[in-house]
């Protein structure tokens, strides 16, 4: 489907949301509120209903990291990101069962999820607040101990600077 069989009140909700530009593909937003990459592909769904496929990229600790990081370290981290990235319960305006969809690659982890919503705005709403929770569940993983390299670093030095506690 192409963005231009997306009903306007979709692209309009997409603009107004404030969160997302247009992509360079039909019917493709991209986040502009993440250090990652978030992006959406929305298409008409029947019924007057929209469906969204909201896909965020984050780095895998070792292309986050400066350091070495052992494979066992590695392996653990990515599990555990895992675990915590599809326990997505009460992250959206609407209450919704989602099977988020995890693929561990060299550099990257790739989080998917897909919702359906007859109201665009929060199904727009839900797809920042998905981007939204994957970046969260990211930074709260992040070992202490590492020297990071950006995004993370960047993250980290925002979150600091909004905690003004120093920390990691």
């Amino acid at each position: 489907m192409s963005e231009t069989d997306l009903p306007g009140r979709v692209r309009r909700a997409f603009a107004d949301h404030g969160s997302f530009e247009p992509a360079d593909g039909e019917g493709v937003w991209t986040s502009e509120t993440t250090a990652f990459d978030g992006e959406v592909r929305a298409e008409p769904a029947g019924d007057g209903r929209v469906r969204f496929a909201v896909t965020v990229r984050v780095p895998t600790l070792s292309a986050a990291t400066a350091d070495e990081v052992a494979d066992v370290v590695e392996e653990g981290w990515a599990e555990t990101f895992e675990l915590r990235v599809v326990d997505v319960g009460g992250v959206t305006r609407a209450e919704r069962e989602f099977d988020p969809q995890v693929a561990v690659g060299d550099d990257e982890i790739a989080v998917e999820f897909e919702l359906t919503d007859i109201n665009e705005r929060r199904g727009v709403d839900d797809a920042g607040a998905l981007i939204d929770f994957v970046e969260g569940t990211y930074v709260q993983g992040v070992i202490p101990g590492y020297e990071y390299v950006d995004p993370v670093a960047g993250l980290l030095s925002a979150a600091r600077r909004q905690g003004n506690d120093g920390g990691f």
